[in-house]
């Protein structure tokens, strides 16, 4: 049996690595690397609803919880980065989509082909599928303040297909979901805050189907996705 003094520094010294653990593991968590889930389709084809992604939070800059703390990131968004943010309608969710217009930019949508500062993109990582008849959303109202000119009408009518032109706000950010005809985005609640974007997904640390009676956990990884560069 140990002596008192030996175990009393035993004690201690496992007090001590659990503390320093602890600080690792909050620090490493709130200013390089957490742990997001995939759950909507939103972003497919690039994200799969059950995909797990480690975020890189340095990038753009962590921010301290509870305080308006934040530390300089490496760079701001750019265009086609795929971020992590809070969306201005529901500041307590994190929301994954895709960088298509930064400060300055003017974005127009014309029978869903995306126009950039006047000119039409090719977008790769872009999927359709609703060829349906276009239909008018009250919720895109918003972006009449945006608007290069006033319509000579005086009414705007964007749908989820045909919207703009409209240009984007200083320290503002328009964000899309790849899978264009299934994502709320941009077009419906309006642009993202440079300081509500939390960080860029960098690896899918781990992908599952739903769960399915009779199927184990190791039979629903999709492991051609574990590993996978999120781009």
């Amino acid at each position: 049996m140990k002596p008192p003094s030996a175990l009393r520094r035993t004690i201690r010294d496992w007090i001590r690595f659990a503390g320093l653990t602890f600080v690792l593991f909050v620090g490493i968590r709130v200013f390089l690397l957490e742990a997001f889930s995939i759950p909507t389709s939103s972003m497919e084809k690039t994200l799969r609803v059950g995909d797990f992604l480690l975020v890189n939070k340095l990038v753009f800059g962590a921010e301290v919880p509870a305080t308006n703390i934040r530390f300089p990131g490496f760079r701001d968004p750019s265009r086609g980065d795929i971020v992590v943010f809070q969306p201005p309608h529901d500041p307590q969710r994190n929301y994954v989509k895709r960088v298509v217009g930064v400060p300055g930019d003017t974005l127009e949508m014309l029978d869903k082909t995306l126009y950039l500062n006047g000119q039409a993109q090719t977008e790769a990582y872009a999927r359709f599928v609703d060829r349906r008849r276009d239909a008018v959303h009250p919720s895109m109202a918003w972006q009449s303040d945006h608007l290069v000119a006033a319509s000579p009408s005086g009414r705007y009518y964007p749908s989820r297909d045909h919207w703009g032109p409209l240009v984007v706000p200083g320290k503002e950010y328009f964000v899309l979901g790849d899978n264009r005809d299934n994502s709320e985005d941009s077009r419906y609640w309006g642009f993202v805050g440079r300081d509500d974007i939390q960080g860029r997904p960098w690896i899918v640390y781990l992908s599952l189907d739903a769960p399915e009676e009779g199927k184990g956990f190791f039979e629903r990884v999709r492991w051609g996705r574990v590993g996978h560069r999120v781009r």
